[in-house]
């Protein structure tokens, strides 16, 4: 992976508290599993930051080498790598992503 790409992943990851690499834009998502993903972080109304991976081929592969996750979207929370659509999905129905928000210390619903 380019030091430059992998230097952007480290910067964006610190600089945002929730960050989901996704195809398209949270208000244009660009496939069914990214708009899942926002759909769910709109939902708890969890502020949090797109970063559209289509634009730019080398983040698209990079985030992949990064994360060591295949697919995409790929939601960070404080740094910390969560999962792609199906897992953020299975732990928002089981109450399990509501409890890393709030372990983490980030606000969401009406705290947001």
């Amino acid at each position: 992976m380019d030091q430059t790409v992998a230097e952007r992943i480290k910067r964006d990851i610190a600089d945002n508290d929730v960050l989901l690499y996704m195809k398209g834009t949270p208000v244009f998502p660009q496939c069914g599993f990214s708009a899942a993903v926002v759909q769910v972080l709109s939902q708890l109304g969890v502020k949090f930051k797109g970063i559209d991976i289509l634009v730019d081929p080398a983040l698209r592969q990079g985030i992949k080498e990064f994360s060591n996750w295949p697919t995409i979207p790929q939601l960070y929370v404080k740094g910390e790598f969560v999962g792609g659509c199906d897992i953020v999905r299975e732990m928002y129905e089981a109450g399990e992503l509501q409890e890393l928000l709030q372990d983490k210390g980030v606000a969401f619903g009406d705290a947001a």
